[in-house]
């Protein structure tokens, strides 16, 4: 698929929530005959419209169980998300991936900006979409967060009972690693006053400046995730011309209300089932093992915070994926980087659906 087909037009508009959306298909995998496609509008709690792709299995009858899916966090529904969607609704899921407030095809202005609040409300919105469709069972709702978004589906999940089952796949915790650094290596107090002395200069100086996407061109010396990065976001495998990941990234202060907050405080009470997945070799696993431990036990290396441990934790459960990179499981992964030799096929999708099938009941 060519990236001159990633940059198409918003040529249609869907009269619901007033969007210019786009019709034609220009996802980042081709469209699986086993499932149908349409796009959707819905509404948040903060007066924002988001857009959708939902996936239905074809020639499925009655009420059938749902899932919301949105990340990594910088990409499009176009992107991952999209794929996983498609991919449950193929296992018998109506599925629903969207574009988070202020990113894609969703409103909001300005543009690409992230709040913990609003974006939790994101994944909740989209829990009320999916209940209020026909052929949904509004008992059997669950989420997928990918990356960025797999936190952000925890602390959803830790707010909305209506929430039955989660999966955070390779999944970053946004607040610890915007207040922190990879590796909390700028975990103390000098290096966050630098960085908003920094911030709020850039607030006075320029706003609405941009920070840019995945680095481009690459560095020979650059680390392995960011060549991984790049080998999803800039070429063919994975570019899509809205994703603020594969062109000019988020705002430079648009993640300035992650920076300043810790949102998995109460995941540690969350009782409805949850899959924290990640890829044995991801430089982000430290987050999702960290999660994990917090969520079932009320503490772990990089939280400060010590609580009670999870009162249901025999429904929680830990993935490690032997050989993968943090970005294979965005699409499964390939044996070459730009995209090229064979699929890995690194993401276990049936179980993901015997996670799901399990615990939407």
């Amino acid at each position: 698929m060519g990236l001159l087909l990633m940059a198409c037009n918003q040529n249609e508009e869907n009269m619901n929530g007033n969007l210019k959306l786009t019709q034609e298909w220009d996802k980042v995998f081709p469209l699986s005959e086993k499932v149908n496609h349409r796009k959707v509008t819905f509404e948040t709690q903060y007066g924002l419209t988001l857009a959708a792709d939902l996936y239905e299995p074809k020639g499925a009858e009655g009420k059938l169980p749902a899932i919301a899916v949105s990340g990594p966090f910088g990409a499009t529904k176009e992107q991952s998300s999209g794929l996983y969607a498609m991919r449950m609704a193929e296992r018998g899921f109506v599925a629903l991936a969207f574009d988070p407030s202020y990113t894609g095809e969703s409103s909001g202005e300005p543009r690409r900006t992230a709040s913990p609040d609003i974006n939790t409300e994101d994944f909740m919105a989209a829990v009320d979409f999916l209940s209020r469709q026909e052929n949904v069972d509004a008992d059997k709702i669950g989420i997928i967060g990918i990356c960025g978004w797999g936190g952000i589906a925890l602390n959803a999940a830790a707010a909305d009972t209506r929430i039955k089952a989660t999966v955070a796949s390779t999944m970053y915790d946004m607040t610890r690693v915007s207040g922190n650094g990879y590796f909390d290596s700028e975990d103390k107090e000098e290096s966050r006053h630098a960085a908003r002395e920094a911030i709020a200069k850039q607030r006075l100086a320029d706003p609405t400046a941009m920070a840019g996407g995945v680095v481009d061109p690459l560095p020979e010396d650059a680390p392995q995730f960011v060549k991984d990065y790049y080998d999803y976001y800039k070429t063919e495998r994975g570019y899509h011309a809205r994703s603020g990941n594969s062109t000019d990234g988020w705002r430079v202060i648009g993640t300035q209300a992650y920076a300043n907050a810790r949102f998995l405080y109460y995941i540690n009470e969350i009782r409805s089932a949850v899959l924290v997945m990640h890829g044995e070799k991801a430089h982000s696993r430290y987050f999702g093992e960290a999660a994990y431990h917090y969520m079932v036990d009320g503490k772990a290396e990089g939280y400060n915070t010590v609580g009670k441990p999870n009162p249901v934790p025999d429904n929680k459960e830990l993935l490690i994926i032997p050989g993968a990179s943090h970005c294979d499981l965005y699409d499964g992964g390939y044996t070459e980087l730009v995209g090229k030799g064979e699929p890995k096929n690194l993401i276990p999708w049936d179980k993901l659906a015997e996670f799901f099938n399990k615990n939407l009941k």
